[in-house]
């Protein structure tokens, strides 16, 4: 897998284990770091971080391990129960409170959520990203972002959901005119609001980056806010309460949802003269 595990998430139960598991036959059979690395072409960091569960072990390096420790397909088939994880490391722990959730409020400055966007969209994105990821974990990303739009319809009940677009991030190179038309038809959804944030109106507190509060079913609440390295989901009171405050306001300043319609009409309208 292309990414690690960041000080923000753990990592996958079956990671930890197998990597544990690696160490202790490299060990029992007097295999230095060193020669594994060599022997599967990775660098001794590399292993290092696989036997610590901060990488997944790679089909690889378990075949390489299961031979030079002798461990007569012990490691080998533990790939059977390994696979690579279709979100980003930094964004694990919201995923799964994702799928519980009751109600959203999401605010974006510069990206169209993820839940809003089209298939062409998230693709281009996903498909840029440096370091570049490799075809197939592409196409997983794209494919599990999409699955995650069923929470727009598929729920039951429905999730109630609030979205607040900053104007800049309609104007993105990526955005074309289909993906202006399908915000326009998200937003006559029933269950989900959508406001647009002018230029003109944005406060202090709507430039600092995208937030999210989260509501569960046992209505815990949570805060989601992103940055370009590094995420945070916390259900401290303060930070939550924060993050509530700062979204009011970004409501109140942006354009009503009878508004923000004709207004990403008017764009697509635009962007065909």
């Amino acid at each position: 897998m292309s990414g690690q595990y960041n000080s923000n998430s753990q990592a996958p139960v079956a990671w930890r284990y197998t990597g544990n598991q690696m160490k202790r036959w490299r060990t029992k059979a007097n295999v230095s770091r060193e020669e594994l690395a060599a022997a599967s072409n990775y660098s001794p960091d590399t292993i290092k971080s696989m036997e610590q569960g901060v990488r997944m072990p790679t089909p690889r390096v378990l075949d390489a391990a299961d031979e030079l420790c002798q461990a007569e397909g012990l490691l080998s088939a533990a790939k059977e129960y390994l696979r690579r994880e279709p979100f980003p490391a930094r964004a694990q722990n919201f995923m799964e409170r994702e799928r519980e959730a009751t109600s959203l409020w999401w605010y974006e400055t510069t990206l169209i959520p993820g839940l809003l966007q089209t298939k062409e969209y998230t693709r281009s994105l996903i498909a840029n990203r440096i370091p570049p990821l490799d075809v197939e974990m592409v196409e997983e990303r794209v494919e599990a972002r999409m699955e995650r739009q069923d929470i727009l319809t598929q729920r039951k009940p429905p999730v109630a959901i609030s979205f607040v677009l900053f104007e800049p991030a309609l104007y993105s190179p990526q955005v074309n005119a289909e993906q202006l038309r399908w915000l326009v038809e998200v937003s006559r959804f029933r269950n989900v609001a959508l406001q647009v944030l002018p230029f003109e109106r944005a406060i202090s507190d709507a430039l600092m980056g995208p937030m999210v509060l989260l509501e569960t079913r046992d209505h815990e609440r949570f805060a989601f806010t992103e940055g370009p390295f590094a995420s945070e989901l916390s259900t401290d009171l303060e930070v939550v309460s924060r993050v509530n405050q700062r979204l009011s306001m970004i409501r109140a300043q942006a354009l009503s949802p009878a508004e923000s319609a004709p207004f990403i009409e008017r764009m697509v309208v635009d962007r065909h003269e």
